[in-house]
């Protein structure tokens, strides 16, 4: 067995499976602080050892193994988990090999290895939702860099009617500033979920993520793009974020994957397991390592 752990801002999702990604058993635990949190993932997963552990994590964290803060989660606003030493805590109690990474580079390491995006080494996966982030495979590698990218932070060219200032703290009219669901929450007075039929909702949202995405065709040239969370949940989406990245690359580029955008720029195929799947791969390639 190989244990996952899909730590995110509001759930630790633990769960033990194969090296095929079945999963075999989970269970959610609020997040909260490390003093409570921490205590009941280590007690689940001492009733259900594990030869390795996956942990895809909410950011940022330190990806680099030379630092001295490899395995922690560092400068994030959930201020409770700053500076926390998530990797090397777990491994103290565990004594196994753990495998880290962001919890969305876990979501697109689950569907380039499960998934829809299987045999493909160049693909981005975008997670909407209470915020934004993105995980970049290129050569058939994770993207981690200088640190790891931060897609839901790169700038918009703000919709010439859209008078919204932005919800994000850092920079306003960002990505996930202008089209994470607080920002459709704020914008709209109401939460997405109840804005199914307003036409004008999704086709200002389009317009955000459709920018982004014709940024990253351009920058990374990824063979496919997925787009997760729960913003996505609403499917009236995808034909308008196709149609905006059509108008936006004008022409520009002509190859097989864009003249076939609905498999090209498509929903998570794994039932919003994409992730805890990820983290048993994270799993089985540490104890290869």
């Amino acid at each position: 067995m190989f244990g996952a752990l899909e730590a995110g801002g509001t759930k630790m999702v633990c769960a033990i499976g194969d090296e095929f990604g079945k999963i075999q058993e989970q269970v959610s635990i609020k997040t909260t602080t490390p003093e409570e949190t921490i205590p009941e993932i280590l007690q689940w997963f001492k009733a259900h050892p594990v030869e390795a552990l996956g942990i895809a994590s909410f950011g940022p964290i330190d990806l680099n193994r030379n630092s001295k803060t490899y395995g922690y989660i560092t400068t994030t606003p959930k201020l409770a988990w700053a500076n926390f030493d998530l990797v090397g805590t777990v491994k103290r109690e565990l004594h196994v090999p753990i495998g880290f990474d962001t919890d969305v580079n876990g979501s697109l390491l689950g569907e380039v290895t499960y998934g829809q995006a299987k045999g493909l080494k160049d693909a981005i996966y975008l997670t909407i939702g209470t915020g934004i982030g993105g995980g970049v495979m290129t050569n058939g590698k994770l993207l981690h860099g200088m640190l790891h990218p931060e897609l839901g932070h790169m700038p918009m060219v703000v919709h010439p009617k859209d008078t919204y200032k932005g919800h994000c703290p850092f920079h306003g009219t960002c990505l996930e500033g202008m089209a994470a669901g607080p920002a459709i929450e704020e914008r709209w007075g109401k939460k997405g979920s109840e804005l199914a039929d307003r036409q004008e909702v999704w086709e200002l949202e389009a317009y955000y993520i459709g920018q982004a995405l014709t940024t990253l065709i351009l920058t990374l040239s990824p063979e496919m793009i997925i787009l997760g969370g729960g913003v996505m949940h609403q499917q009236q989406l995808f034909p308008e974020i196709r149609a905006q990245v059509s108008s936006m690359l004008n022409g520009y580029l002509n190859t097989r994957q864009l003249n076939d955008m609905e498999h090209y720029i498509v929903p998570a195929s794994l039932h919003d397991d994409q992730g805890i799947m990820g983290c048993l791969k994270l799993a089985v390639d540490s104890l290869h390592e």
